[in-house]
């Protein structure tokens, strides 16, 4: 599956979109300026997305990479 298949799939699960995750992903503090907070492990973040949005291991890694800056919306 592409990265956008991902982000595809996870917004059609959970209504949000790249954005949405962004904004959750701060007001946590699980990001801060744009970047995951120091401390913040990719564990507590696919830890959050599963028990809050039911994502599967694979769909909240996609979500970490994004938050993370290593994929985009634009990625294929």
């Amino acid at each position: 599956m592409s990265f956008q298949g991902y982000l595809n799939t996870i917004k059609a699960k959970t209504g949000k979109g790249p954005d949405d995750f962004r904004q959750l992903a701060a007001e946590k503090g699980i990001t801060q300026n744009g970047e995951i907070a120091p401390g913040v492990k990719a564990g507590d973040i696919v830890k959050w997305l599963k028990d809050d949005f039911d994502l599967g291991h694979g769909h909240a890694m996609a979500i970490y990479a994004l938050l993370k800056g290593m994929k985009n919306e634009d990625s294929k």
